[in-house]
């Protein structure tokens, strides 16, 4: 599948019917090892791999005896607090066998509402990717209520691929793609290869049927194709109970593939430059210079700061004769940015009275 082979940075959401028996309430561990196996491929071919991995709730729920049925919330959480760790273990165990490090990232629907704890988290992703680390991502269901949950991790999925700037979505599901009606009832139903655009045509197509331990329907599949592409990632709605559905999906296997008009980093720069700037930052000419090569912007070529603006608000970059130059998210507050303006970066712990960040403005933050 080309969009898989020249893709560089994969989200892959898995739920828990993939994960979990639901018969027996234990890990479908030669499905495990298959899909671990898929993973360290795509590693070895030079790819970043986040997973967003439900079955927290489906483990503890057979450790503790829980029926299988809706669980009321305090019973849900728990089996959020069993079931997590085992999890956690499960994958680590697995990839650990392809000399693959793992991560456990737990998030909340306010981790990307807030705008600091959303830089915070995506400063954490970008930092494990540049490691090498495989992320596990998970809604921390043992905290999260009603009023501050995804709700499913079809939507927390496509959270993760915006945040991470990754170019293709991966959904395992238990159907092999997008049809035009419901298969199981409708024999003229026929899937569709690829999809361009979400109209309100393919939003009907959409129903809400999922299995007895997943949340998520087609449905929130197609919303959550809807927010990666505008974000300019790729999404592929596949059937994921065979072994090593990567390794199927790259050979071809059946599937929808959602097409994103444009790469991540050029939906990025479009979002930027269509913020409202919350203040001004005038810089030298040697970081005007710097920032025509593609730099980023450092403290020490900033000579004034107009405005009030927090960390990760959108700020305005000119020139010292004015020139508009662009915008970008400054990491800094203004006052901060005030402080360390024109100092070089090993100073700013000192100024600050705690460590910094070394840049001012990140390249990837700017719409020049």
């Amino acid at each position: 599948m080309e969009a898989l082979t020249a893709s560089r940075r994969l989200v892959v959401k898995i739920g828990s019917a993939l994960l979990v028996d639901r018969k027996t309430g234990d890990l479908r561990r030669d499905w495990l090892a298959a899909i671990a196996e898929d993973i360290a491929e795509q590693k070895a071919a030079g790819k970043d791999v986040i997973l967003v991995s439900s079955g927290s709730i489906a483990l503890g729920r057979g450790l503790l005896g829980l029926p299988q049925t809706t669980l009321p919330l305090e019973q849900a959480q728990a089996a959020a607090a069993c079931g997590q760790i085992r999890l956690a273990h499960a994958w680590a165990e697995a990839l650990a066998r392809h000399g693959l490090i793992t991560a456990q990232v737990l998030v909340t629907l306010e981790d990307s509402a807030d705008r600091r704890r959303y830089l915070n988290a995506r400063a954490t992703l970008a930092t494990l990717l540049s490691h090498g680390a495989v992320p596990i991502v998970n809604e921390n269901d043992t905290v999260a209520t009603d009023e501050i949950r995804y709700g499913d991790n079809d939507r927390l999925a496509a959270q993760i691929a915006v945040t991470t700037g990754a170019d293709l979505l991966i959904l395992l599901s238990d159907v092999d793609g997008l049809y035009t009606g419901n298969p199981g009832s409708d024999p003229q139903a026929q899937r569709l290869a690829t999809v361009n655009d979400i109209t309100p045509q393919i939003e009907a197509m959409a129903g809400d049927a999922g299995s007895g331990l997943s949340k998520g329907g087609m449905k929130t599949k197609v919303m959550a194709a809807k927010t990666a592409m505008a974000s300019g990632c790729a999404m592929v709605i596949m059937h994921g109970a065979a072994d090593h559905p990567l390794a199927r999906l790259r050979d071809g296997a059946p599937h929808t593939l959602f097409v994103a008009d444009m790469d991540p980093h050029a939906a990025r720069k479009r979002w930027i430059a269509a913020m409202k700037s919350q203040g001004t930052l005038i810089i030298d000419a040697g970081a005007t210079q710097a920032l025509a090569r593609g730099k980023s912007l450092l403290p020490a070529g900033l000579t004034r700061v107009e405005g009030t603006f927090g960390r990760g608000d959108p700020v305005t970059l000119r020139a010292p004769d004015g020139t508009t130059l662009g915008q970008g998210l400054a990491r800094y507050t203004a006052a901060e940015a005030r402080q360390i303006a024109g100092h070089h970066s090993a100073e700013i712990e000192q100024i600050l009275g705690y460590p910094g960040r070394a840049v001012l403005v990140h390249r990837d933050d700017m719409a020049l």
